[in-house]
């Protein structure tokens, strides 16, 4: 089996901050691209940034942990692998494109899309199918507003999405590929799914861009549905009418994969989780604790 319960993680394998700070990172919010010289060291932080009362007010995930144990399998399967492997990952320049049942198609430059919409700082927790969970900070705006900057048409009933994929700079995907993964990596939701005000589009975490091997630069946030359908560095957003292929749906974990608890697998216990920087489980909530917001999407099939 592809997927395995994660080990905990021990703090020797932890990465310093400073390690993984690139110098040739993303430009600031409202800053040109042209105006990046890529050999002089840029501010990461993200601002000015709103609060949302639609985070939690658990405990935040230290940042060493969110940044250092990752599941990004373009860069390798092992957790700890895409903080060191993502680390010269070219994300400037970067453009999305959306496309497909809608009447303005359109391709956004990273610059475009930062000016789209007010940031907003939502602490989500966030549950791996593999079982263990963290509590971030993310920085972004609701998916709705691109979406509805493109029109869809009344034919448009899903959102597939796809990252991006560059064997030359992720060539530890084979393992992986070798594995029965391929890519680039796709995803897709509902289209009210991908409309509801907890669907983000995240440009960063814990005040600052995002990390590459967090996603970088622009990745989504779907709090309620298992972690693996958060897909990372969206290159294309197309409108469709029929439910699209997805890269998990292909392996057995089906299109909507939300947290459920009572969900039975012989792997692992999907009934109990481990955050990160915990030393003892806890128990996994249905729809990770936002029922009370998307229960309603999903009555009476309950998917």
């Amino acid at each position: 089996m592809l997927i395995k319960r994660a080990p905990w993680v021990k703090s020797s394998a932890i990465t310093p901050k400073n390690v993984y700070l690139s110098r040739r990172r993303l430009l600031v919010a409202g800053v040109s691209l042209a105006a990046i010289d890529r050999d002089k060291p840029l501010s990461r932080k993200l601002g000015p940034v709103r609060k949302s009362p639609l985070s939690t007010n658990e405990r935040l995930t230290p940042y060493e942990l969110a940044t250092t144990y990752n599941a990004f399998m373009e860069f390798g399967l092992g957790k700890e692998e895409p903080a060191k492997l993502a680390r010269d990952f070219r994300t400037v320049p970067w453009t999305i494109r959306v496309e497909g049942e809608v009447h303005k198609p359109r391709t956004y430059d990273l610059d475009a899309v930062l000016k789209m919409a007010p940031l907003e700082e939502r602490i989500y927790r966030v549950r791996c199918a593999e079982g263990w969970s963290v509590v971030v900070p993310w920085i972004g705006f609701p998916l709705s507003v691109l979406i509805q900057k493109s029109q869809p048409t009344s034919r448009a009933a899903f959102v597939a999405f796809q990252s991006f994929f560059d064997p030359a700079q992720m060539p530890a995907a084979q393992a992986a590929q070798k594995a029965g993964i391929q890519f680039p990596y796709l995803e897709g939701l509902r289209l009210d799914e991908a409309m509801h005000p907890l669907t983000l589009l995240s440009v960063g975490m814990y005040g600052e861009m995002l990390p590459n091997q967090n996603g970088a630069p622009i990745r989504l946030v779907v709090p309620w549905k298992q972690g693996f359908k958060s897909i990372k560095s969206i290159v294309k957003v197309r409108l469709v009418e029929k439910q699209p292929a997805t890269t998990f749906d292909s392996l057995g974990f089906g299109f909507y994969a939300n947290v459920d608890p009572a969900v039975k697998r012989t792997d692992w216990n999907q009934g109990r989780e481990r955050r990160l920087g915990e030393s003892e489980d806890r128990d996994t909530l249905p729809f990770n604790g936002y029922g009370n917001q998307v229960a309603r999407l999903y009555a009476p099939t309950g998917r």
